[in-house]
């Protein structure tokens, strides 16, 4: 068929998708008070999925096209880490490596998956192996919108009470079935990550729940064991971060300036396994400004902590500060301010021999350093506008220095979800006061896509079509195995509301990114995991299949592995996304069927021990689902 007769098809078809009402969904709250400064997402400018408004830039052997023109433009540039080809260098004065992908205006789609999620999503982590997401909120609520499958209900400390509500359940992100969980200790603001064998590990939360250690295990009827008593301090608004031996140490939390390694399951820590830390008590404001701090392991196993608006290396075996960066101007980044961070892709090389392995952190958003106290504590409250900058910061380097830019408006509360080809997700969040109860406004309802590397004069951030639900305070996100990001959360209220200005929100989204483009499909594979490696130690050489159609170019492959984070709060505890180097290509084993051989990351400090979802993206379009792999200590 040519090609005028193949568009001539496909266009009526591709019009009706943009311009149908999938961004429409019922009203789940009738008669709310209208939102200050909110008028819907009809008021917003946006451009409709897969039109292009403006002009396409592209590299110099393609010609750019403008106008409302829907579908893509595969765009040759080179390949990064070629260290042949020259490295540009973009406006905000960041080195760029080159990189392949397949253009697209496409600005991406919503879909409401769940009418109910039984949970609002304060906390939300993906489950390896059972590819579930579990969602968590509080006890001291001590309502939700579901209920327990039956006794026993959970005595409400200090009272005669009976709370027969769920306050946790397990998703499944295929068919949204619910299967809620039975919580004793108060799990508000705490925090989490997963263990070696995929089990969830949570640590802290409000009251009864502040010293205990929880574990969930993976299994069709595992239920939370919780260990009271297991933390020697409170740790409510606390960080955790796992070690490259697979131990975790947990970080600060209200009125308590401190860190500790988690204890081993069943065993307690004392007073003298805590570890003061005058890092945070030196970057309390006032109004703190320095709760859920910012940690991340380095690839030197040193840790990098950001409390404010400063930043440190600690070693975690001296505990000694071994170096402070520069101050990051512009106001304040961590709770109440509530900025967003996430570390960026960690990308290895074939054969990978350097000592140190960069290794970059993105902070985008926040506020003002007396955002809370205009917004929770004045009468009227005054809702300061939230930051619009973004920086970068290459923490293995000690003379880095923080390369700031702006991102299209501004944004507090929002989350940061690196996707499978290394972009960010920057969603969720509003644009003006503080976080806290009903002490923000605006919502901003656009994605942002900030794309880490690009060929330097290409636009940083594209803004994406907008949800018309909005996630402000306690929202949340997962990136799922078919490459969408699962949306969730938002309640500004002490409980459970509906008729809040805000209402607590119990519906979850998907979010289909610009690489899920219809056009695209073409591009995507599909990993044969019967065929392909699941379980490596470091350093070892292993094999992924993938099957396709067409001739597969081995320089617009990329594999990568995304180790899913604790999110909470606009942190994302344990995030990580590493670029594997590909040693061999070997095509069509059986026709259309290619294996590609990598190496896995020779230790811990670069990829923590565990299990990851392994991604394969080609021309930036990643696989038709992710496999599972597990790497051994």
């Amino acid at each position: 068929m040519g090609l005028f007769w193949r568009v001539l098809i496909i266009l009526p078809l591709f019009f009706a998708y943009v311009n149908g009402e999938h961004f429409t969904y019922p009203s789940r709250h009738p008669g709310k008070a209208e939102l200050a400064g909110f008028k819907g997402p009809d008021s917003l400018a946006t451009d409709g999925g897969g039109f292009f408004s403006g002009p396409l830039v592209v590299d110099n052997d393609v010609t750019a096209t403008s106008g409302n023109q829907g579908g893509t433009t595969e765009v040759t540039v080179a390949k990064p880490g070629d260290d042949t080809l020259e490295a540009s260098k973009g406006d905000d004065g960041i080195r760029y490596a080159n990189l392949i992908e397949a253009a697209t205006t496409f600005k991406g789609s919503w879909e409401l998956f769940l009418e109910n999620g039984g949970v609002s999503a304060m906390h939300l982590i993906l489950l390896p192996k059972i590819n579930q997401a579990l969602v968590f909120d509080a006890t001291v609520w001590k309502i939700s919108k579901i209920k327990l499958p039956g006794p026993p209900c959970r005595h409400v400390e200090g009272t005669n009470e009976e709370d027969c509500f769920a306050h946790s359940v397990l998703m499944d992100i295929e068919t949204g079935k619910l299967r809620p969980l039975r919580l004793n200790y108060d799990t508000w603001c705490s925090s989490g990550g997963l263990d070696i064998n995929g089990r969830l590990v949570s640590t802290g939360g409000f009251n009864n729940g502040s010293d205990t250690v929880r574990i969930l295990d993976l299994c069709d009827t595992c239920d939370w064991k919780e260990y009271p008593g297991a933390l020697a301090n409170g740790r409510w608004y606390a960080t955790q971060v796992t070690l490259g031996d697979g131990k975790f140490m947990v970080f600060g939390g209200r009125d308590f300036p401190t860190y500790e390694f988690v204890p081993p399951e069943g065993k307690k820590n004392t007073h003298q396994d805590v570890v003061d830390f005058n890092f945070l008590v030196e970057t309390h404001d006032p109004v703190e400004n320095n709760l859920y701090p910012f940690v991340y392991l380095s690839t030197d196993g040193n840790i990098f902590i950001f409390a404010n608006n400063r930043s440190v290396i600690l070693n975690p075996k001296t505990h000694k500060i071994i170096h402070e960066f520069p101050v990051l101007p512009n106001g304040a980044r961590n709770y109440p301010a509530s900025g967003s961070a996430c570390l960026l892709p960690i990308i290895l090389k074939p054969n990978e021999d350097r000592s140190v392995i960069p290794a970059e952190i993105l902070i985008c958003g926040g506020a003002p350093h007396d955002a809370f106290e205009k917004a929770d504590l004045q009468r009227p409250k005054v809702f300061l506008p939230g930051s619009c900058d973004c920086a970068r910061l290459d923490f293995t380097k000690r003379d880095s220095k923080w390369n700031i830019f702006n991102m299209p408006s501004a944004r507090l509360l929002g989350d940061m979800a690196v996707l499978p080809t290394g972009d960010v997700l920057i969603v969720n969040g509003a644009k003006t006061g503080s976080a806290g109860w009903d002490d923000a406004r605006e919502p901003n309802l656009n994605p942002v896509l900030y794309k880490f590397q690009t060929d330097g004069t290409s636009p940083k951030f594209t803004v994406l079509n907008p949800s018309n639900i909005p996630r402000m305070y306690h929202s949340s996100f997962a990136v799922l195995p078919d490459a969408k990001v699962l949306i969730a959360g938002s309640n500004t209220n002490p409980g459970y509301l509906d008729d809040a200005l805000f209402p607590t929100e119990v519906r979850v989204e998907k979010f289909s990114p610009h690489y899920l483009d219809p056009n695209l499909a073409m591009f995507r594979q599909e990993i044969i995991a019967e065929k392909s490696n699941n379980k490596l130690k470091y350093g070892q050489k292993f094999t992924v299949q993938i099957r396709g159609s067409g001739v597969i170019d081995q320089q617009k492959l990329q594999v990568t592995i995304y180790s899913p984070p604790f999110v909470t709060h606009g942190i994302c505890m344990n995030q990580r996304l590493i670029q594997l180097g590909i040693l061999e290509f070997n095509k069509d084993v059986i026709p259309n069927t290619n294996n590609i051989v990598l190496q896995a990351p020779m230790n811990g400090n670069i990829a923590q021990p565990g299990y990851y979802m392994l991604f394969v993206n080609y021309n930036g379009v990643p696989c038709l689902r992710s496999i599972w792999i597990q790497i051994l200590p």
